[in-house]
């Protein structure tokens, strides 16, 4: 019984996050791609590339490996080597979204806090430098995960579905690497995010009160400081995207730690009446969340991300009510 409520779960959950995820981030890259949200070029840069991975995400992730693994099981992305280099891609896909958030938070933190590193750091080109770098160290780290997996099945000479060597757990080497990409991704992303947010709160309080003696103003003027009124729209979007991260990371940066202080194994987490399935599946199912509700921070918090928005919805309808008068 527990076995069927949970898959009913996933079929429901899963499709869901892909008939969202998909046009919402598609939406995001054809809206910011324009340029007439008002924001500078390096935010853009990285709110494009972080949607970029995003959308990889889901595709790969959500579509190609668990709608795909419920509703076409035997299909021939089943094959050892595209199950295997599906697996890779998932890890390269997530690791380029949490270290591209990354990227962005710090970018921000030294728009707000270091006036001078601002000027050489902040711009156009190093964005595009960063995402570069970002995206093929993450393909570079987690091209090693391709090798982590044998055949569960050999029919007819061809192999199925993925298991993990059994020299997986026993191999020093490639237990060092199992730490060290789980706490490149997403621990010390995670950490990182949490510090820098706090360096950059902590700087704008600074600010603010600097300001607030430089001016010598009352309560009442200093929420209609101009400076003060920027500043503050300009770190919302910072702290609702890196926020959102945290908090639908938690959980699976919370579970890395109890998986090898408990010594699980991986396939003891494919039984769903155990709490460490419901832990990991849990965890995974936030972190995949993630990828699709940038979006709608966009939304809520730049006025001039939904004026487009309301553009592009009005567009299609315009031309069909045009049609239809003619």
């Amino acid at each position: 019984m527990h076995e069927i409520i949970t898959g009913l779960v996933f079929e429901i959950y899963y499709p869901f996050i892909a008939a969202i995820g998909v046009p919402a981030n598609v939406a995001v890259i054809v809206i910011l791609s324009r340029n007439r949200c008002c924001l500078s070029g390096c935010v853009i840069y990285y709110l494009v590339s972080m949607t970029v991975t995003d959308l990889l995400v889901i595709v790969t992730a959500v579509i190609l490996n668990r709608i795909a693994g419920m509703y076409f099981p035997f299909s021939f992305l089943s094959i050892t080597p595209l199950c295997s280099f599906r697996s890779a891609f998932n890890y390269a896909a997530l690791a380029s979204s949490a270290w591209l958030t990354v990227s962005f938070t710090f970018d921000r933190f030294v728009a707000i806090s270091c006036q001078k590193l601002k000027v050489k750091y902040c711009t156009e080109k190093m964005a595009g430098r960063v995402i570069i770098i970002v995206f093929v160290l993450s393909c570079v780290k987690n091209t090693f995960t391709y090798f982590y997996y044998e055949p569960m099945y050999l029919v007819n000479n061809v192999p199925w579905f993925c298991a993990l060597k059994a020299v997986f757990y026993t191999s020093p080497a490639w237990t060092a690497y199992d730490w060290i990409r789980s706490i490149l991704t997403p621990c010390l992303p995670f950490i990182l995010i949490l510090l820098l947010n706090v360096l950059t709160v902590r700087q704008i309080l600074v600010a603010n009160q600097a300001r607030r003696r430089l001016r010598n103003l009352n309560t009442r003027d200093n929420q209609n400081d101009p400076e003060i009124e920027k500043r503050r729209k300009s770190i919302v979007l910072l702290f609702a995207i890196s926020g959102s991260f945290i908090l639908l990371n938690l959980l699976c940066f919370l579970t890395i730690p109890y998986v090898r202080v408990a010594d699980v194994t991986y396939p003891s987490g494919s039984d769903p009446d155990t709490f460490i399935f419901i832990l990991q599946e849990s965890g995974y199912m936030l972190q995949l969340l993630s990828s699709c509700i940038n979006p709608f921070i966009y939304a809520g918090t730049q006025r001039k991300f939904r004026m487009e928005l309301m553009n592009g919805v009005k567009y299609p309808l315009n031309l069909f009510i045009g049609v239809f008068k003619c």
